[in-house]
């Protein structure tokens, strides 16, 4: 894989501009109408679109409000337009990193905005240290009706212990391998963690997705869980996977597409690369 197809920019390179705006263009849209009007159009292809934020990490309580109330003008949005959309709301956007407080009534108004206009609310797993946090606040949003799906990694040791309690407390999983520092970076390990995680929550009989581009992975849901399409979906980020995504349309496995916006998304893009650069340099490439 070539860098030049990574949306890579180097300094002094010709294009530069072009070079980055092409990267932007592909991992995430600018505002809230672009991902809106983008979810319509992968809305008559089969695909869910799943709303996120980025770019604002929130310093202040003035900051957490602004992206509190972006989030649930977007699930107004989403459930005016008649959409088939949810949220995807980081908490480092609403608050975590300064008070603990008002992070969990932030996100208490968010879920109940969209527990009223029937649009889902997943909650996107960040750094190590917030694990518990993020899990307690997943477990008191559901006790208070207002239910969500949580993310869990598989590269963390804890995640098994954390899949049984998430369970009992009626959270719905999306299950990732992770994209932060975790307790393996092991490429097989993780592969093999997450294998064993989907086929734990698939003997649940509940609902629960898998989110990768894996494409052993995703052949390999497909066929051992062949029979599990009513309670297993896939998710992928935009940008990737097309094809995949398409193939899986058409087989009637349930799909869904993280669509980020906002105008300072460069932390986003970071990652995206940085883990298409690690898996050029160990030999493999995501899905088509």
């Amino acid at each position: 894989m070539k860098h030049q197809c990574l949306g890579l920019v180097r300094p002094g390179q010709n294009g530069q501009k072009k070079n980055h705006n092409d990267a932007l263009n592909r991992w995430l849209l600018p505002d809230r109408l672009s991902a809106l009007q983008w979810c319509r159009e992968r809305n008559a292809k089969g695909v869910k679109g799943v709303f996120g934020i980025e770019g604002s990490y929130s310093r202040d309580a003035s900051q957490a409000m602004r992206a509190t109330r972006a989030y649930i003008s977007a699930a107004t949005m989403i459930a005016e337009k008649g959409l088939k959309g949810s949220l995807a709301v980081k908490l480092s956007t609403i608050g975590v990193a300064f008070d603990r407080q008002l992070c969990r009534r932030n996100l208490r108004r968010i879920c109940e905005a969209g527990t009223r206009r029937k649009v889902g609310v997943e909650m996107d797993m960040e750094g190590k240290s917030l694990v518990d946090f993020y899990i307690q606040s997943a477990v008191e949003s559901t006790a208070e009706e207002c239910p969500v799906t949580l993310a869990l990694q598989a590269y963390l040791d804890r995640t098994p212990e954390d899949v049984d309690r998430v369970l009992d407390n009626g959270i719905r999983v999306r299950l990732v391998k992770g994209a932060y520092a975790g307790d393996t970076d092991d490429f097989r390990e993780i592969q093999r963690r997450l294998k064993s995680l989907a086929m734990r929550l698939s003997a649940t009989g509940l609902p629960f997705s898998v989110g990768t581009h894996d494409p052993e992975v995703i052949y390999w849901a497909r066929t051992e869980l062949a029979g599990k399409k009513s309670s297993l979906g896939f998710g992928f980020l935009k940008g990737m996977s097309d094809e995949t995504k398409m193939g899986l349309v058409r087989d009637d496995w349930a799909v869904a597409e993280y669509v980020p916006f906002g105008r300072q998304g460069d932390a986003y893009i970071s990652r995206r690369l940085r883990y298409l650069r690690m898996l050029e340099r160990i030999g493999r490439s995501p899905a088509p």
